[in-house]
């Protein structure tokens, strides 16, 4: 009971801000989110026909996912300061490596002999891809937004460090004055919108992935199959 009466008591303080708090860490997390599947997808699209830009595109995208987010936000520190937007930036570049390694990966796995099709049908190359190629390609894109989303649902805490807010100040909180309540109710609720990112996406990615499609090959195979082909 007495850490039960611990969390109450945290959360009847009005200093605890908790409603305040989530909105601002959902922000956190929605904004990048969203600029990542834009930015992804849309790169995706114009690499993903051409091999040396998709394999300059891939290996970019495996280094920048290979820099701590931490580093990241040392090295916007100076020039944005502190606060929302660099901590937005800092998930941004966290969040679209994955969503462009599928988005070209689902698009450089589709059959040529399906495009080639439609494009004898008289389709335009804008029509080929919005009605042909998107649908083919977009459960193995959804698949990169679900693990670009829990990525930054998960790392979002880090943000505190520079002031951004969100769950993460609890977390700071609970080992700065070595309190159990806010550290567990900060990581709890971060564990709930983590689940709840990977079970709703994943069930939107089984929603548009036609029955009969095959999974998609695994993403360590991307690059190799894609430096291949551009040697």
């Amino acid at each position: 009971m007495g850490f039960l009466q611990e969390v109450g008591d945290f959360f009847r303080d009005p200093n605890t801000r908790f409603v305040e708090q989530t909105v601002i860490y959902l922000k956190l997390c929605a904004i990048p989110i969203v600029i990542s599947i834009v930015i992804g997808v849309l790169l995706g699209v114009l690499v993903a026909r051409r091999p040396f830009a998709a394999f300059v595109a891939t290996n970019l995208s495996g280094l920048a996912r290979a820099i701590p987010t931490l580093a990241f936000l040392a090295i916007v520190l100076p020039y944005l300061g502190i606060g929302f937007t660099p901590a937005v930036l800092a998930l941004t570049a966290l969040g679209i490596p994955p969503i462009l390694l599928n988005t070209i990966a689902g698009l450089r796995g589709i059959d040529p002999m399906i495009t080639e099709s439609a494009r004898g049908t008289g389709m335009t190359a804008w029509q080929v891809l919005v009605r042909v190629q998107a649908p083919l390609a977009l459960p193995v894109t959804m698949a990169g937004v679900r693990t670009s989303a829990v990525q930054i649902v998960a790392t979002a805490p880090l943000a505190a460090l520079i002031g951004a807010g969100g769950y993460g100040d609890y977390i700071l909180e609970g080992i700065n004055l070595l309190e159990t309540a806010p550290l567990v109710v900060g990581s709890i609720a971060i564990a709930i919108l983590a689940m709840i990112a990977e079970f709703g996406l994943a069930a939107i990615e089984r929603a548009v992935t036609s029955e009969g499609l095959r999974p998609p090959a695994a993403r360590s195979s991307i690059g190799d199959s894609i430096a291949t082909e551009a040697n």
